[in-house]
């Protein structure tokens, strides 16, 4: 709604002077916004960059999934031993198949706060220092907390969906889903 400024009377759509006092109305014209263009997503790997393999990423992500599963074992263990029912699903009544796209629990969560930590301050989390491949921004500056809670959401959770995705839109770059939403990418440590 448009008022007067001189009376205050509430102004009809399009009017050029107010109906009331008959004062002129200065129509405001608001500056046109200028449309960043968005890059599209591309899948070529930068230049110059050695893009680490799927099997070595594989290997890293099944050590700290290994060691980070001894951990919460024992933790289930001790809790299971203080008389506490402890389950680890977090949403009750989801049907079993439906883990193998998504899977919240314990584990998930407990990976998500280890990778994030590790790939946000190490750049490389101990099975990735293991395997010599790293995670970076595509510009190969270091990953940051941000990118790296992205980043590390879908392999946390959402590992085999995200893959198949990955390899479908960019097979080339060897990037999950969530590393294209995150601009982050896994190279070879030179």
């Amino acid at each position: 709604m448009r008022y007067c400024k001189n009376c205050g009377n509430e102004l009809p759509e399009g009017a050029r002077f107010c109906p009331k006092c008959g004062t002129a109305v200065v129509i405001e014209e608001t500056a046109p916004v200028a449309l960043t263009p968005v890059a599209p997503v591309t899948c070529v790997a930068p230049e110059g960059v050695k893009l680490a393999f799927w099997w070595e990423r594989f290997l890293a992500w099944l050590i700290d999934v290994v060691l980070i599963g001894i951990v919460t074992s024992v933790v289930s263990f001790l809790i299971l031993l203080g008389g506490s029912p402890f389950n680890v699903t977090f949403i009750p009544g989801l049907p079993d198949w439906l883990y193998f796209f998504f899977s919240l629990n314990l584990n998930g969560v407990i990976l998500l706060f280890y990778w994030t930590f590790m790939e946000s301050v190490y750049g490389q989390s101990l099975g990735k220092m293991i395997m010599r491949i790293k995670v970076t921004r595509l510009d190969g500056s270091p990953v940051g907390v941000t990118h790296a809670v992205v980043e590390s959401i879908g392999k946390a959770f959402f590992l085999p969906l995200d893959l198949l995705i990955g390899w479908i839109i960019c097979p080339r770059r060897r990037q999950r889903v969530f590393h294209i939403l995150s601009d982050t990418i896994v190279t070879k440590v030179t």
